[in-house]
């Protein structure tokens, strides 16, 4: 008798380790220097079971991409449990500054893939990172539009574009001072804006 259930979950589980080695391995080494055999290496999975589960190295892509925008939803979730927008919001900054040092290394790991992926012109990979940082988009804006302020979408623009531009430097300088301070100059802003009086257009 076949032990299918156990099967099942070894698998399982072997994909998942997989797709998280990929997520590491490519904010670490980026698409183009990191191979197959480097993710099964990270994933203590041998070389030849990695095209069982995935078939080319866009499929890791793909499932890096994926394993990023579960962060991202692990993390908006913990956020969503505070009760205020305001709140949730500096809890987002508070979590990338919390990162700077990863930051000085390799930047954002979605922001970096976009880039990158960006460059190519044989898929559709970098319009998947794409939806992935617009999800956090979509999400600052909805914790703006419940403060009421106005042009909610266009803030949550200029927040995303400042941890962009935050980690983008804390990376190319080495230096993840940068995160904290431009963490800390976001946090003066968020509370500098103040919702429209009731009635206003």
């Amino acid at each position: 008798m076949t032990d299918s259930g156990g099967a099942r979950a070894r698998a399982a589980d072997k994909r998942r380790r997989l797709t998280a080695a990929a997520a590491r391995v490519l904010h670490e080494q980026g698409v183009e220097r990191t191979t197959l055999a480097d993710i099964a290496r990270e994933a203590d999975v041998p070389v030849g079971n990695v095209y069982y589960y995935f078939k080319t190295k866009d499929e890791l892509v793909l499932a890096a991409l994926s394993e990023h925008g579960a962060h991202l939803d692990e993390l908006t979730r913990r956020l969503d449990e505070l009760p205020d927008p305001r709140d949730r919001l500096k809890g987002l900054i508070g979590a990338w500054v919390d990162q700077r040092d990863v930051a000085a290394r390799y930047g954002c790991p979605t922001g970096t893939l976009a880039v990158e992926l960006d460059k190519r012109t044989d898929g559709t990979l970098d319009v998947e990172a794409g939806a992935v940082i617009r999800r956090l988009v979509d999400w600052a804006g909805l914790q703006f539009r419940s403060l009421g302020l106005a042009d909610p979408d266009d803030l949550a623009v200029t927040l995303i574009s400042g941890y962009q531009g935050m980690s983008l430097l804390t990376n190319a300088l080495r230096d993840p001072g940068i995160m904290k301070r431009e963490g800390a100059r976001l946090l003066g802003w968020l509370d500098s804006l103040e919702a429209a009086p009731s009635g206003s257009p």
